[in-house]
């Protein structure tokens, strides 16, 4: 797949999403120009790059409405003017949502999920039901939707509840839900009471073990430049992204099952499927990220340069990515503000009687400060250090008062 043409205009958000600066470079150095829409109001380490033009809009978090009417004037208004092709690209759940209503007669190619694909891409009881049907090992799930439903279920503890939709629209405010994770009828009770009925719920055993991703490009025909990570770290021991990952091999019985879940769909562009190895070495199916993911650093250091190809994609469906087929295993990328909240984290202690492993403080130590891999860090590039600087601050004041 050559590189898109210096004539392509690219437009990416949220900024303040994981994978952010690792997209924006990956564009920018196949010859696109960058803009960014952000959060008004809100810090994104992106902000400090010299690569990239920024937009403010309203959160849809606040008024989806007005969210979409003002990203539509930065489309016109950036569009006017210019030649060329110009890119739309989502780059979390919220922009995927928000994009998706993004009329066709804009003059934008929306390089990310439309139609049925949006549903895929937010609605975890649909992914669910499409990893069964492709032979994924998929936990037993109950999805419940009031109060009352989940007062009258009985499970067998531990569980996990995590909400059925990525995203949801509630009076005009788009907003997440949380997991739980409960060990006991007590602690059911508690996250029931914080739940509250808000939105629909799943409810699987919960399972520990180690995270494992697979990621590719979807093109018309089949998955080309398959890759995989395992999780050495999370940010948060109790549940969480990754602070540190190790490139590995796509494990082969898995590849059938990625692409008969994507054919099944008709799915266009870069993916990852999120898995969980338990110890006894079965892989379960988690969830399906139909964009950017966070360790967009790992991918890139492999030379694999999945935003720019999928860009490319949307522009041609017959463009194929340049890339070297043979995946370098165990390179190994670590998020600073990450690792130093897995740190704290592993201080404060497990929050809940169903985390049976937690991480010690020599291991924790001899993993944050003494990596015996050679490793490199997410969002770190010479020219434009001042965004790895921001990151790592944003990440740990951001997590520090969300605790608090």
């Amino acid at each position: 797949m050559a590189t898109t043409s210096p004539k392509v205009l690219v437009v990416v958000g949220f900024a303040e999403a994981l994978s952010a600066p690792e997209v924006v470079w990956s564009l920018v150095d196949s010859g696109c120009k960058v803009i960014a829409f952000s959060r008004k109001g809100r810090r994104a380490a992106l902000r400090h790059s010299r690569h990239v033009t920024f937009h403010e809009i309203t959160a849809p978090e606040k008024d989806c409405a007005a969210s979409l009417m003002e990203l539509a004037a930065v489309l016109e208004s950036s569009r006017n003017g210019t030649q060329g092709h110009h890119v739309l690209l989502p780059l979390d759940d919220s922009s995927v949502w928000l994009c998706s209503l993004i009329t066709p007669s804009s003059g934008w190619i929306l390089a990310g999920p439309c139609g049925n694909c949006v549903e895929l891409a937010l609605n975890k009881q649909q992914q669910i039901q499409a990893a069964k049907a492709t032979g994924f090992n998929v936990p037993a799930t109950t999805v419940v939707s009031t109060v009352e439903d989940l007062a009258a279920y009985t499970p067998r503890f531990p569980v996990i509840l995590r909400p059925a939709n990525a995203v949801l629209v509630h009076e005009n405010r788009l907003w997440k839900g949380r997991n739980w994770i409960c060990s006991d009828k007590a602690e059911l009770n508690l996250a029931r009471s914080a739940w509250n009925g808000s939105c629909p719920l799943l409810i699987q055993p919960f399972l520990e073990g180690n995270g494992e991703g697979v990621f590719g490009l979807a093109t018309k025909n089949g998955v080309v430049a398959w890759s995989a990570h395992r999780r050495l770290r999370m940010m948060n021991p109790h549940g969480s992204g990754s602070s540190a990952c190790i490139s590995q091999a796509v494990p082969n019985d898995v590849r059938s099952h990625v692409e008969a879940f994507l054919q099944s769909s008709g799915w266009r562009g870069m993916f990852m499927v999120e898995l969980l190895r338990t110890q006894d070495g079965r892989l379960w199916f988690i969830e399906f990220n139909g964009r950017a993911w966070g360790s967009m650093a790992l991918s890139r250091r492999q030379s694999l340069e999945y935003p720019a190809w999928t860009v490319s994609l949307f522009l041609d469906p017959q463009a194929l990515p340049d890339y070297d087929s043979s995946v370098v295993e165990e390179v190994v990328c670590r998020n600073l503000g990450r690792e130093l909240m897995h740190a704290l984290f592993v201080l404060r202690g497990p929050q809940s009687r169903a985390i049976q492993r937690w991480p010690s403080l020599l291991d924790t130590f001899h993993g944050v400060f003494l990596d015996p891999y050679r490793s490199s860090f997410y969002n770190l590039r010479k020219d434009d250090w001042r965004v790895f600087v921001s990151d790592c601050w944003y990440t740990i004041r951001d997590q520090v008062f969300k605790a608090k």
